[in-house]
């Protein structure tokens, strides 16, 4: 294997570990839920699902669990599930 390639090998496992190296701008996920699969996007700075729970809250699972999921390489707009304390 050519020494550069292996560099760039090397190279791309230190950038897998250093997630705060990326900052996703958009995103779109077929999300397979509970009941159906659903479409879920980040897209213009705004989070949108095609589950019926989106369309009236303006969040739903599918958008929190990508957050958590993608916390470090989320822009902080991003963010937006409300934190609920016990």
């Amino acid at each position: 294997m050519q020494s550069s390639l292996i560099g760039k090998i090397e190279k791309a496992k230190r950038y897998a570990q250093e997630t705060d190296r990326i900052t996703f701008s958009e995103l779109s996920v077929n999300f397979r839920g509970d009941n159906d699969t659903y479409t879920t996007e980040y897209k213009n700075g705004k989070w949108q699902c095609s589950c019926h729970f989106f369309a009236s809250w303006g969040l739903c699972s599918h958008t929190m669990a990508l957050e958590r999921i993608l916390s470090s390489m989320l822009p902080e707009e991003a963010l937006i599930t409300p934190q609920v304390t016990p």
